[in-house]
């Protein structure tokens, strides 16, 4: 009967398919929101992509969060795991929310410090989807997962100097002439650092858990 029952229960393994599986969405949505900043017809092109994917990522992170609560064994601490997906699922919200700033103000032209700072979203879920494989084997993979981690972290200091310049360059073409744009503009920047942002939380969540398991 316990034989049973425990074979009903989730497994360990289930936890790192689910993260792998998010992480993938997340190199999904990054794609499309680079698309997007190609301007003119991509932006409404992709835009769906990018809603679509994030839909995914919740279903995902509720499959991960009711694992949770339904398992005898996890891969690591309970509260990892609910912090390492919702970190995950915060950045791809994050996407989200730049990508419908856009159509909300119907912006279909953007500055070359914008598209950098999505390559650099697109270069931190590719990161990220690297790490989490590796989690399989914690302790054997620690200095890479280490190393992934800086790496995110370093990349998110790139962009909040994109950020600053792109802004400036903003200012100081629009700041007066048309204050609109510069608005609008601003609002895109703002949401761009974020999704940045909401990557550098993954690899701080992702290096704690290296930290407790080496």
């Amino acid at each position: 009967m316990l034989r049973w029952f425990h074979a009903l229960m989730p497994k360990e393994e289930r936890f790192f398919e689910l993260f792998a599986a998010h992480s993938h969405v997340l190199v999904a949505g990054a794609d499309a929101l680079r698309a997007m900043l190609e301007g003119g017809n991509a932006v409404a092109e992709h835009y769906q992509t990018v809603m679509t994917r994030e839909n995914d990522a919740d279903d995902i992170t509720r499959e991960v969060l009711i694992a949770v609560r339904r398992s005898f064994i996890t891969p690591f601490d309970r509260g990892n795991i609910r912090d390492l997906i919702t970190s995950m699922d915060n950045a791809i919200d994050q996407m989200q929310k730049t990508a419908k700033s856009i159509r909300v103000f119907d912006l279909h032209t953007f500055t070359p410090q914008m598209r950098e700072m999505a390559d650099a979203i697109r270069k931190c879920a590719g990161l990220v989807e690297e790490a989490i494989p590796c989690l399989r084997s914690i302790s054997s993979e620690a200095v890479r997962v280490s190393r992934i981690t800086e790496e995110i972290s370093h990349i998110e200091g790139m962009a909040d100097e994109l950020h600053d310049q792109g802004l400036r360059e903003l200012f100081q073409k629009h700041g007066t002439s048309d204050p609109m744009a510069f608005i609008t503009g601003n609002e895109v920047y703002d949401h761009l650092e974020k999704v940045v942002d909401r990557f550098d939380d993954v690899a701080n969540v992702i290096h704690g858990i290296v930290i407790e398991h080496v």
